[in-house]
This record gives structure tokens, C-alpha cells and sequence, in this order.
């Protein structure tokens, strides 16, 4: 047994997020966790809000509330929202909980003894507008290498190049719009991350099965222009980590807040410590290589635009502090996901939002499209014409008509139990070989974390039990051969619940209907096929189940066309 620590990108507090994030992070970390436990691995699958910095400040301003007790609203509406996706987080924590204040100020501790942290007085953009400095990603102007026209002052979205404020053309203040912009004078602390660039371009080049998208990434902050660069790691904010050398006062850094991009990662591990108050799990056995940690393997979820601060400046912290951390040992990144012809945008409110999806379907038809359609190889686009398209063939069609068209088959021939009488021929040997070789495919393609091409191969099985009945027809059997015609309804029967546990990871929802109807319990990941296909024995019973995938219909495909064009109320 592997013991998989799993972590997705963790989503900013300041508002519901779109479908985007969802499908670059958290919807396949989640395929992959529940993969590993039906396959009996024990997993720690870890998530949280972000909550720091000015997008919480602001988001909080705007809704009329203190900034704390908006976080915790927000942090308990996204926990709803991931339950409704049916996310199986072991924990989904808050990076503003006192587990990541301590933890966020050890690291600093340790790397300051370590000489990795500098301090610096630098110029910074101070906002007359807004009476306030305004950090990096507050600053929006025209990125100077794309031309891409909202640039953030700290990197551009387009392009992912990584900015100076300074390097903008026309900025502007991203809280006001105001061009009245002065540089001032402040005292802040840079993490030292090109003492170690050495260091990561080692730990990186030993990464061999990461994406290609992951490491050129990495490889392009690593080496392009000036190479890496050191970093600062604290801000001019009120809401925030307060700087300290662990348990110490920080001179000069009074009244300053770790940097946001500082704090989150930290709480990955932080999340962990949350985990175990609440449940008595030992998270150290996780996170620490000198406390049993050697033997996990750690694989993080998240869109390409969070690569650069989980492939350097993150690792950069683990490192520098000298301690026995476990460091990640896959790196699964996406590209994007657009919209219907342009871009998903939480900060623009342009796309269709979580809430808003659960609004119109189950979670069910959503993971689906999303995880068949992932961004892996280059960017994916969604329209609500392929949306339709691709869960009336696959979910409906496909799935959602084999469970229909045997069961009731079943009812009218032979009742709602298994039959009794028949063996399998040698179409049913050939259809056992068939979907072993397909399981094992499957299999090793949820492994590697080949989302797409995963979702295929499962629609490939689901579409080898409709062939089958096509083919062998055990209505047109029965008429002259019953027993025989059991037979083919029996390993028919016994497809539901195969399909349910190779199907779980994707869509659980169905799948549980599907168990429930057969009255069986999920027994794992069903690698002997032929156990797999004897579990429902003759003479047990079954249900004949409701749709599970209701057909979307030409006119509310259109309804939603219009009701989501593209921006958010």
C-alpha cells in the first residue's frame, strides 16, 4: 500500500470561483485521490482558502464587512460549493488559521538563521487615490513583452512573464483606475532564492515525469533574461500574517504582513496540522522525511499561472530552512480553460461559476465534461454546444442507457433478480478478455494522471457493454434460447456495478445510484475483471434505477447561451 499525499492549488477567498479553476486544480486532485483509495492506498487529500493579502481586503471592503468575517463566510460558501462537487478533501483548511501564522513564521525564522532573507529599502508605487501602497498584482497596466493590455504589476497572465511594476506601460491603480501613482520609500524582506537557484535547477532536472508544461515553466523563470530572482516576501497590508522571526519581534518590520504568495503554500502543511487537531491524525508522518514522511508520495495540482511559485519560490522555502520536509514529487499543471470564445476571469466575472453550475445540473454532468475536456496538452474551450453534445452521447447514450435498457430488459424477462440458468459462451469470454486488457489501460493512465485520455478509455469500456448487448441482442435470444438469454443478461447485470467502481472517480454521484440499484457496497478498483463480473450472484436482487442522465434539450442549451454570455452579475 502507497501512502499518496495529494494537494490542489488553493483558491483565493475573494469570491465563488469559475470553471477554470475548477477543472486546474481541485476536480482532477480529486480524481486522482479517489482513484488511489479504491485502489486501496491510504490518502491525505488536503485543500484551503487563501486568505491573505489585498484581494481579501478588498473583496471584504466592497461587501460592506470587516475583512475577517468575510473570509470566514467565504471560506464556509466555498466548503459548500466543494461539497456539492462532490470534492473528498480529507481537510479543506484556511490559510488565516493559527496553524499557518506559526508555521509561515518558523519558516521565516529559519531562513533568516540560514542567511537566506535580506533585507531591503526599496521604491514601491504608493497610490495618492487610494492613500495606500498598492502591492504588485494592484498595479495594471500593458505588459511590455505581449501587449496583453491588464497586465499585473507582479506577472502577466497572458504571457506568465514575471514584472516589475515599473516594467508596466501605463499603469494605473487596479483598485481606483487612478494614473496618480508616486514612488515611495519602504523597508521590506526578499527571500534569497538565487542562492539556491543551483539547488532547484538540480531538484527540477531530477523530476523526469513531470509535464512538459511544469518544467518549462520552471526552466523559463530559472534561466530566461536575468535568471531567477530574489523576492520579497512581505507587504505593506493590515490584513495578514504579522512579520516575525518565529517567536520573535522582527526590528524595523513592525506594523508589515508576510507576503500572501509566502504564507499559501505554507499552508499546505499547515492544512495538514488543522487536519489532525480535528480528527487525531499525526500529520508530521506526512510532512516530515525524519518522521516517517520518506515513503509518501506528493503530487500537487494546479493551473500553469501557479507553477513558477510551486516549482521555485516555494521549494526555494523548504529548502532554505534546512529542515526534513517533504518536498513534491509530481507536479501536475494545466493549461486554461476558456470560455465561449474568450477567457474565464473571476476577477472580471466573465465565464459560468461554480454555484451557478450546481444551479442548472448535478455535479456529475459538470465533472464529466470538465475532466473529459481537461487542459492538459494546451488550452481547452468550453461552449455550451459541445457541453450538450457530450453528455447526451457519453453519459446519457452511452452509460445512462445500458443501466436502463438491461435492467428493465431483466424486469419484463426474468424479474428484478439475477438469472439462474445459462452459462457464458464465447462471446462473454471475449468480452471478459476485452475489458481486462481495458481495465489495465485505464489503470495505468489514472497513474500517470492522464486525465483526457483516462476519460476516454473509461468511455471505451462503457461503450464495449452496449456493443455487446447490440451484438448478442438477449431479446431476440429469448425468443428461442431463454437460458442462454439469462446468461447475457447476467454478465450484462454485472457490468452496472464494474462500471460503477472504474466510473466512481469521475462521476461518484451516478455511480453510488448505480451501486445502491444493484444493492451492492463499493468493493474498490475492480483489477480481476472476472471477480468483478461475478459479483452480482443469481437470484439476488436489484432495482430498476431512475435516469441517471437526463438529456439536455436544444432549448435550454440556448437559455444558458444567453443567460451565461460571459459575465457575472
Amino acid at each position: 500500500m502507497t501512502r499518496h499525499l495529494i494537494t490542489s492549488a488553493i483558491p483565493y477567498i475573494n469570491g465563488i470561483k469559475h470553471l477554470g479553476n475548477l477543472v486546474g486544480s481541485q476536480l482532477p486532485a480529486d480524481l486522482y485521490a479517489r482513484f488511489q483509495r479504491s485502489k486501496g492506498n491510504e490518502v491525505l487529500f488536503l485543500c484551503a482558502t487563501d486568505e491573505h493579502g489585498t484581494p481579501a481586503e478588498l473583496a471584504a471592503k466592497k461587501a460592506g464587512k470587516p475583512v475577517a468575517e468575510y473570509c470566514a463566510e467565504m471560506h464556509a460558501i466555498q466548503a459548500e460549493i466543494a461539497r456539492g462537487f462532490a470534492m473528498s478533501f480529507d481537510h479543506f483548511g484556511r490559510s488565516s488559521s493559527p496553524q499557518n501564522h506559526k508555521l509561515t513564521q518558523h519558516f521565516a525564522g529559519k531562513l533568516a538563521d540560514n542567511g537566506l532573507i535580506r533585507e531591503v529599502s526599496e521604491s514601491q508605487v504608493y497610490s495618492n487615490a487610494d492613500g495606500r501602497f498598492l502591492p504588485d498584482r494592484y498595479i495594471e497596466g500593458t505588459c511590455p513583452n505581449c501587449n496583453y493590455d491588464r497586465a499585473r504589476g507582479d506577472q502577466c497572465e497572458n504571457c506568465t512573464k514575471q514584472l516589475d511594476p515599473t516594467d508596466l506601460i501605463d499603469p494605473r491603480s487596479a483598485i481606483s483606475g487612478s494614473t496618480d501613482l508616486e514612488v515611495r520609500e519602504t523597508k521590506h524582506l526578499y527571500l534569497c532564492q538565487s542562492n539556491l537557484k543551483d539547488d532547484l535547477d538540480a531538484w527540477i532536472d531530477s523530476k523526469t515525469d513531470w509535464p512538459v508544461l511544469t518544467t518549462s515553466i520552471a526552466k523559463k523563470w530559472l534561466h530566461d533574461g536575468e535568471g531567477l530572482k530574489d523576492r520579497g516576501i512581505t507587504r505593506d497590508l493590515d490584513w495578514g500574517i504579522p512579520v516575525r522571526r518565529g517567536d520573535a519581534d522582527w526590528p524595523g518590520m513592525e506594523g508589515k504582513v508576510f507576503y500572501v504568495w509566502f504564507d499559501a503554500p505554507i499552508e499546505y502543511i499547515a492544512c495538514a496540522g488543522e487536519w489532525a487537531e480535528a480528527t487525531g491524525g499525526d500529520w508530521e508522518r506526512w510532512w516530515r522525511t525524519d518522521k516517517g514522511a520518506e515513503d509518501v508520495h506528493y503530487t500537487q495540482f494546479m493551473g500553469k499561472d501557479n507553477v513558477p511559485f510551486h516549482t521555485l519560490s516555494f521549494p526555494a522555502t523548504i529548502l532554505g530552512s534546512g529542515e526534513p520536509w517533504k518536498m513534491v514529487d509530481h507536479l501536475k499543471s494545466f493549461n486554461y480553460l476558456n470560455y465561449d470564445g474568450g477567457q474565464f476571469s473571476t476577477s472580471q466575472g466573465r465565464g459560468i461559476f461554480m454555484d451557478q453550475a450546481l444551479e442548472i445540473l448535478p455535479a456529475d454532468y459538470w465533472r464529466w465534461w470538465l475532466l473529459s475536456h481537461a487542459p492538459e496538452s494546451s488550452d481547452s474551450e468550453f461552449t455550451w454546444e459541445n457541453f450538450q453534445a457530450s453528455v447526451n452521447k457519453d453519459l446519457a447514450d452511452v452509460l445512462g442507457n445500458f443501466v436502463s435498457r438491461i435492467t428493465k430488459f431483466c424486469r419484463s424477462k426474468f424479474g428484478e433478480v439475477v438469472p439462474e440458468a445459462g452459462t457464458y459462451g464465447p462471446a462473454e469470454e471475449a468480452l471478459i478478455v476485452d475489458l481486462t486488457d481495458r481495465v489495465a489501460r485505464y489503470s495505468a493512465l489514472m497513474e500517470a494522471m492522464e486525465v483526457r485520455k483516462s476519460a476516454a478509455e473509461l468511455r471505451a469500456i462503457w461503450a464495449a457493454g452496449n456493443e455487446y448487448l447490440q451484438a448478442e441482442a438477449p431479446w431476440t435470444t429469448f425468443k428461442t434460447d431463454p437460458e442462454k438469454a439469462a446468461a447475457q443478461v447476467r454478465i450484462a447485470l454485472n457490468l452496472i456495478p464494474f462500471y460503477a467502481t472504474l466510473a466512481s472517480p469521475f462521476i461518484p454521484g451516478a455511480a453510488a445510484k448505480m451501486l445502491e440499484a444493484v444493492h451492492l457496497e463499493d468493493t474498490g478498483f475492480p483489477s480481476n475483471v472476472p471477480a468483478a463480473l461475478a459479483q452480482m450472484q443469481a437470484g439476488q436482487s436489484f432495482d430498476v434505477p431512475e435516469v441517471l442522465f437526463a438529456k439536455i434539450t436544444d432549448e435550454e442549451r440556448a437559455d444558458w447561451e444567453t443567460r451565461f454570455a460571459g459575465q457575472r452579475d
